[in-house]
């Protein structure tokens, strides 16, 4: 049996292909913004997909990946606590935690 390969950045897949005979996705270039990633992965769960998915994510330790998953996670636990249960999450946070959602950070290049 003949093995086919597909390989793109998830920006463009996110954009515009459906790719509904993918049987596993490789996220190995991950983005910050987990919304483009699930995106991205979601281009193989369209109508029409007859396999299981299985989605990896490659990350290389000790590198800005790392920092990137960490971030990721971030996002996806405050936005779990805001959207889970609506507006009323955001009331719930305590000072610290609303002080850290808005803190200003110095950006890298200027430290």
């Amino acid at each position: 049996m003949a093995h086919r390969s597909f390989c793109c950045r998830s920006r463009p897949a996110a954009r515009a292909l459906n790719l509904t005979a993918a049987s596993h996705v490789i996220h190995y270039d991950r983005w910050w913004n987990p919304a483009v990633e699930d995106q991205a992965t979601d281009r193989a769960h369209r109508l029409g997909q007859l396999r299981c998915v299985n989605v990896h994510k490659l990350v290389c330790g000790g590198t800005v990946e790392e920092g990137i998953v960490a971030l990721i996670r971030g996002k996806r636990e405050l936005a779990e606590r805001v959207v889970a249960s609506g507006e009323q999450a955001l009331s719930r946070l305590s000072t610290d935690e609303l002080r850290e959602l808005i803190r200003l950070r110095p950006s890298e290049g200027r430290r």
